[in-house]
């Protein structure tokens, strides 16, 4: 059975999760602070509502899956840029804004995985091809090319996309090989492996719901054990890592990782499963952002 763990993002500069509660999560992405909703955040806030009422911005959702608007309480830029201090020596630079997903360019929590494989890149001592699949704005991507990677990234969004060759740009990596490809993953995916293409390390993120492109249709409960079926097709002999984190869904951390498991079954290495938690500022308590399970090589 794998290993159970609590991850922590805990080397971040430009990013706190400052208080908690009552549905709602205080928080601050560089200079500017936002109150998010966050359905799991169930028990009192412990900072004063005055801090609350300090917030740049509030996300107000509607009734629609991940929709609303934002309520900017004082004037925010347009978009502005954080800083995240790789491993590896060197510092991702990004651009952040407020989107009307809620989101705004960047899932913190996952910078640990961004850690787990810049170390992994650089003690294998070699180039592995790494496919990022639904890479967003690109953050994953870059942490694996300034480790030594080669990176494939794919995205339906084509907004997606361009905002992660930003990102690019601005984190000094454009002479990294990271090729930027819009498409649908699991189409994408399925055409590597006729191809006979190998990839050593895939980093899976994928979405509760999505649309491809072309209007393909993503929902991860169905979807996702045929990904990960294609992808076992298209892993090297000896591959370096997967790795799977799932959000907004009823699942537990188990679950993903006896997926995992059954895809990696011929391969030797360890596999470790469990939850991407954020610890607050204000109470030290901790908040569950997704889950995900971790195989390696290593």
């Amino acid at each position: 059975m794998p290993t159970f763990t609590f991850l922590e993002a805990s080397r971040w500069q430009d990013y706190e999760l400052l208080d908690s509660g009552d549905g709602l999560k205080l928080e601050r992405f560089g200079k500017y602070t936002f109150a998010r909703p966050e359905s799991q955040a169930m028990w009192s806030r412990a900072l004063p509502q005055s801090e609350w009422n300090n917030a740049h911005g509030v996300f107000v959702p509607s009734g629609e899956e991940s929709g609303g608007h934002w309520d900017l309480k004082k004037r925010v830029d347009e978009q502005w840029e954080m800083t995240y201090p790789l491993p590896t020596q060197s510092n991702l630079r990004f651009n952040v804004m407020t989107t009307p997903g809620r989101h705004l360019g960047v899932f913190p929590e996952v910078a640990s995985h961004w850690d787990f494989m810049a170390d992994s890149i650089q003690k294998a001592g070699t180039k592995p091809n790494v496919l990022n699949l639904f890479g967003y704005t690109g953050l994953a991507s870059l942490a694996a090319a300034a480790a030594g990677a080669s990176v494939t990234h794919v995205d339906a969004s084509k907004k997606s996309v361009s905002w992660a060759r930003e990102n690019q740009e601005l984190s000094g990596l454009s002479d990294k090989p990271i090729r930027w490809i819009v498409e649908d993953a699991l189409k994408y995916v399925q055409r590597e492996a006729k191809r006979g293409v190998k990839y050593d390390g895939v980093i899976l993120d994928p979405p509760k719901f999505g649309r491809g492109p072309k209007g393909e249709i993503w929902e991860v409960y169905k979807s996702l054990p045929s990904l990960l079926d294609d992808i076992r097709q298209c892993l090297s002999d000896n591959p370096l890592f997967v790795i799977v984190t799932v959000y907004a869904v009823r699942a537990s951390a188990i679950h993903v990782a006896q997926a995992v498991d059954e895809m990696m079954k011929k391969y030797k290495g360890t596999l470790d499963s469990g939850e991407l938690v954020t610890r607050e500022k204000s109470a030290n308590r901790l908040l569950s952002q997704a889950v995900y399970a971790r195989w390696s090589s290593q």
